[in-house]
């Protein structure tokens, strides 16, 4: 593509109609085009930004603010970026937000000159550059996805609570990767979450609905509204097909009108951001609805399954058990972790490929030490298809590709489960001819960009190592051609020589004139160029040709590469779909591996996942906090027992209530539990000395305190959404933890709301359920409710401290060490005792039924700190007399008689 900016784009060009200059004008012309995206106008070795765009690009990306002619009597704002580094800005503009629409210029200068002096160069948007449509390296983490994502809808009968049908189809462009699933507007923020997209794009009346646009506020910037026509369930099919380049897409599948208008909203936005270029998507696979865990968002973020609620990976799950070294495996197992499985026999086969490497350990080594050499060979298969790609795309490819032999020898004699033997039969799939292809073609040191050339193997082709022989050795060739023609004419003297005049020439002294002309054959060889007086100058054919080619030769030698990286390039396409499998079986080999390696280090156990209400771990661990534990050197991590299983004949699961301390270890249980849940579903080992699961349907998870107040809604409001999310959703398959309900509003209404939330959940969702609280008088339920137990976080107290034991025990909490913890947390000395005092009176006050007398006699809202009494001066009776008296234990007569005396001796002094 032409890179250099034609000379007469300055700012002296002269203007065109309207006082502008015929650059400006086409850019604007193009700016008018792409008004939602800042426009990268490509001049030269710089991407230049104009008007707002360079206002927003500079302050966005801290670059310097110019100007650049006038526009309308008003200075151009301008500002540019290198070429070479554009990359690194646009992760910048993306990362904020920015859409960005990258205009090249499409002709080479000197055709521009050819229709005048003053014509400018054609340019056009060759791409726009979105947050789901991105394929560059420097812009992907290896191990996360990149999903664009589209809502589908087709409207219902217009009846009150039809909203109509709903689907989602999601797209990784830089893997090509494609699935598609139905959904509803009950659950669509959640399977939105499940994927966690880097862009949805919506059909803007959808985006406009009042009732969907709570789920696109909390989306944010995610959400991308669209023309409508773009996902036209009408046209879908024809779109489907010609993108495909199949008569009809029923091959595919059975959709629904939904998913076809996702499907096709999808891939128009490809077709629209990416312009010319097609990338290998893969056919839309059909996900079934029930196959995946339901994890509401809530949830999602309370667990931080792949980030912590401050958006860090580090102290996430994923984080804790993520051992995979391919980029593949990362974002297989991230997939995996956020949709585990509801099927048992499905989770089994994955959990027969841990157990397979966890015995087989030099062969899962051996396997490991190969996948090290894997690279993103799905990444740069796009980024080649996409005509992004350069000779290292092509190195990666074809280290896959040996890496892939490697591991088919590796298991050629060994008997594989199911899952790990399809992933064997998809590696072996890989095109031999073509690797065996790429290995002859590529030198084993790559450059990054493919115009500096020097990518191909010498020995491939014959021409190319000729024109880099005259390149690199043309004083050489030169000298070897004077030999020649010294043992052809037996001129000793004769010299081949150069001047910017002649070129190369043949130089004899004038007495060997006879020896050049003395034939008619001699005439036909040599052709006389210059005489001089005491030499002759002659050239030949041969000679002619060789300046020729010594001239060109380095273009001539780029050009022979660049058809070579072409024709790799279309190979690699046309072979997209079997590379595609036998990466995804590579990374499924990575995946097994890793978490086999997992299990072994961290001493974890394969769970029994099966169709009943079972739940029932034994010495369950917290996968993060155990980690963090050993890390920080602070003891080992408590195990706990956990069993929710059906008991004596009952057809639904348990409740346990949870009481316990602050800081005793509650919330930690509750995670953990649910963690090992969604870990067996995964298809891993679980961080327990033994588990036995029912397949769980649905997860959700109330732990913590947060507020939405963008939304008016306070910590209190938010938890009350939640739960009600909770006990409105959850069935009998469900796993429900739950902490603290109520505990946000005053004491007697947040008894009010726990208990009779605990009572629901019982008689009504008949779920599996952990409820943590610190109203202990929730714990009479036991004795109503048959199916609850109460269960409690062990202490001791030793010389006024108390000693949080981290365990679970049967039985029911008295106290919650509130007061012992503040201390802990490093509150001032006195406001540690009087809130000790006051308690101490509120709890007798409680038994006696003097709380209203407490109130009256203790400032407690008005006074945080008890105040010191002033020393008594020395010798004064009357203070020390005031010192020693405590009115709090006195009856009303001691008082009376106590005043008489201190009046006695102030009447003394």
């Amino acid at each position: 593509m032409p890179t250099d900016t034609d000379a007469q784009e300055t700012t002296t060009t002269a203007p065109a109609m309207g006082g502008v200059t015929p650059m400006m004008e086409q850019y604007i012309e193009i700016k008018a085009a792409n008004p939602d995206s800042l426009l990268f106008y490509r001049m030269g070795d710089f991407y230049e930004l104009f008007f707002d765009d360079a206002e927003k690009a500079s302050q966005a990306l801290g670059i310097v603010l110019t100007r650049r002619g006038k526009h309308q009597g008003h200075d151009i704002p301008m500002c540019g970026v290198p070429v070479h580094a554009a990359d690194d800005y646009l992760q910048k503009l993306i990362a904020q937000g920015f859409r960005v629409a990258v205009c090249e210029q499409i002709e080479d200068p000197a055709e521009a000159k050819k229709r005048g002096s003053k014509s400018v160069v054609r340019r056009d948007v060759v791409r726009l550059v979105t947050p789901g449509t991105i394929t560059e390296d420097k812009l992907l983490a290896p191990s996360e996805s990149s999903f664009l994502m589209a809502l589908g809808r087709v409207k219902g009968s217009g009846a009150a609570g039809n909203p109509g049908s709903f689907a989602l189809a999601w797209i990784d462009i830089s893997t090509g990767a494609f699935r598609v699933a139905e959904t509803t507007a009950e659950r669509l923020l959640a399977d939105i979450f499940r994927v966690d997209p880097r862009e949805l794009i919506v059909a803007e009346p959808v985006f406009h609905d009042p009732e969907l646009r709570p789920v696109f506020d909390v989306l944010g910037r995610v959400a991308n509204p669209q023309p409508p026509s773009l996902f036209d369930s009408a046209s879908a099919t024809g779109r489907i097909a010609r993108f495909f380049e199949v008569a009809t897409p029923d091959s595919f599948g059975t959709f629904s009108r939904a998913e076809l208008s996702a499907i096709s909203g999808a891939i128009a936005y490809v077709e629209k951001t990416q312009k010319a270029e097609r990338p290998p998507l893969s056919r839309p696979e059909r996900e079934e609805s029930g196959s995946t865990l339901f994890i509401d968002p809530a949830t999602r973020a309370n667990l931080e399954l792949l980030r912590t609620l401050s958006g860090s990976r580090e102290g996430s799950l994923f984080k804790a058990i993520d051992r995979t070294v391919t980029g593949g495996g990362g974002r297989l197992l991230a997939d995996r972790l956020m949709a585990p499985l509801t099927d048992p026999a499905a989770i089994a086969a994955r959990l027969d490929s841990v157990s397979f490497f966890r015995a087989e350990t030099r062969l899962c080594q051996g396997l490991r030490a190969s996948l090290k050499s894997v690279a993103d060979m799905p990444r740069s298969l796009s980024r080649l298809a996409l005509n992004r790609g350069g000779p290292r795309d092509l190195g990666a490819l074809r280290a896959g590709f040996e890496a892939a032999g490697a591991i088919a020898e590796l298991f050629a004699t060994t008997t594989l489960p199911a899952e790990l033997a399809a992933a064997l039969a998809a590696i072996k799939a890989l095109p031999e001819a073509f690797a065996r292809h790429l290995s002859e073609a590529l030198d084993d040191e790559l450059p990054l960009i493919k115009r500096d050339g020097g990518f191909v193997r010498s020995g491939y082709h014959a021409e190319l190592d000729e024109m880099r022989a005259l390149r690199d050795e043309s004083r050489k060739v030169i000298a070897e051609l004077e030999r020649s023609l010294i043992e052809e004419t037996g001129i000793r003297s004769l010299k081949i020589r150069h001047n910017n005049v002649l070129g190369y020439y043949i130089e004899v002294s004038a007495n060997h004139h006879g020896v050049m002309t003395g034939s008619d054959a001699a005439k036909a060889r040599f052709i006389h160029r210059q005489t001089m007086a005491n030499a002759m100058r002659f050239t030949t054919t041969e000679l002619a040709e060789l300046e020729s080619k010594i001239a060109n030769a380095a273009d001539r030698a780029l050009s022979i590469e660049l058809a070579a990286f072409d024709r790799l390039t279309a190979e690699v396409v046309s072979e997209a779909d079997s590379i595609r499998a036998g990466a995804e079986a590579l990374a499924v080999l990575d995946v097994s591996s890793a978490l086999a390696l997992l299990s072994e280090s961290e001493g974890w156990c394969r769970p029994a996942v099966d169709a009943s209400l079972a739940f029932e771990i034994s010495g369950g661990r917290h996968p993060v906090v155990e980690q963090a534990l050993r890390r920080s050197g602070e003891g080992p991590f408590v195990a706990n027992d956990c069993d929710l299983s059906p008991e004596g004949g009952a057809k639904a699961g348990a409740i346990w209530l949870l009481t316990g301390p602050n800081m005793g270890g509650k919330s930690t249980f509750l995670r953990q539990n649910a963690l090992i849940a969604i870990l067996a579903q995964t298809g891993s080992f679980v961080p327990a000395e033994g588990a036995r699961i029912g397949v769980v349907d649905r997860l959700f998870s109330r732990v913590g305190a947060s507020d939405d107040l963008a939304r008016g809604r306070s910590t209190f409001m938010v938890e009350m959404v939640e739960t009600a999310a909770i006990l409105n959703q959850a069935g009998e398959r469900a796993l429900v933890i739950l902490d603290e309900i109520g505990r946000g509003t005053a004491t007697f209404d947040g008894l009010s709301i726990a208990w009779a939330a605990v009572e629901y959940l019982h008689e009504k969702n008949r779920c599996r359920a952990i409820f943590a609280t610190h109203f202990h008088e929730m714990t009479a339920l036991a004795g109503k409710l048959p199916r609850l137990s109460n269960v409690t976080m062990r202490v001791k107290e030793w010389e006024g401290d108390v000693v949080f034991l981290h365990e679970v025990g049967k039985g029911a909490a008295d106290r919650s060490y509130g007061v012992q913890v503040a201390r802990l947390a490093g509150l001032p000395e006195a406001v540690v005792a009087r809130a000790k005092e006051v308690l101490h009176q509120l709890e007798d006050g409680e038994v006696s039924g003097k709380t209203n007398r407490l109130v009256d006699d203790l400032p407690l809202f008005s006074v945080a700190v008890k105040r010191e009494a002033p020393k008594p001066a020395k010798n004064d009776a009357l203070g020390e007399a005031l010192g020693a008296i405590n009115p709090d234990e006195m009856t009303p007569r001691e008082a009376l008689e106590a005043l008489y005396r201190l009046k006695g001796l102030a009447t003394k002094q």
